[in-house]
């Protein structure tokens, strides 16, 4: 265990704490997304089904891309970068979302499929690339096939205990101290720093660009 940890790019304190941060944001974004979209379509059940199943989605495509991209030649940096562009991606939620959301509720008479397509665009992208991260993460940490079951256990328990952080926090105080915008724009500050991290870490272990070993090809 401690000489599969040696081999990779990353420590795996570093992994774990980064991986409750995108937990964490994930569903600060997710309980947002109501109060975001309730100006133009409320916030009935089908508003919450429609932010939902775009997130379940979302995820579910990142999981199958970021699995994908963890086969070739994991490393720090491409792994900092998911974290750098779902904070990029998240900004038109705050600065733009009047923008996205008032001409499809003028174009879209039914509001179950306006609160659909708006949840799509706003959330689908920063989602998904959120969702990339779990596989990534499990795939830095895993040197040989007996340990990666431990793994991504791990990695799957501290990102969920992140989602469960990030659920009662935004839902039971952050809305409560903070305006809508104000919060959001911690959870993209906070993907940043956990980008930075990865770098610095990254750098100090010496692999920032550089492949796992036995990924050299």
């Amino acid at each position: 265990m401690a000489e599969a940890a040696n081999h990779s790019p990353l420590p795996r304190p570093v992994v774990a704490t980064v991986a409750f941060v995108s937990g964490f944001c994930i569903m600060t974004v997710e309980m947002l997304g109501a109060r975001i979209m309730a100006p133009y379509f409320g916030g009935s059940v089908s508003v919450w089904g429609s932010i939902i199943t775009v997130f379940m989605l979302a995820l579910a495509l990142g999981y199958l891309v970021g699995g994908r991209l963890s086969m070739r030649n994991p490393n720090a940096l491409v792994f900092a970068s998911f974290y750098v562009s779902a904070a990029l991606f998240s900004l038109p939620i705050i600065l733009f979302a009047d923008q996205i959301m008032r001409p499809i509720f003028l174009t879209v008479e039914d509001i179950r499929y306006g609160a659909l397509l708006a949840s799509i665009v706003m959330f689908s992208v920063p989602t998904t690339l959120l969702g990339m991260i779990s596989p990534y993460s499990v795939r830095l940490l895993v040197e040989s096939e007996e340990h990666s079951g431990q793994m991504a256990g791990l990695l799957f328990f501290v990102s969920t205990i992140g989602s469960a952080a990030g659920t009662l926090g935004t839902s039971f105080y952050f809305v409560l101290w903070w305006e809508l915008n104000l919060i959001l724009w911690g959870a993209v500050s906070a993907l940043l720093i956990a980008a930075a991290i990865i770098l610095l870490a990254g750098y100090q272990r010496g692999s920032l660009y550089l492949p796992m070993r036995g990924h050299e090809s």
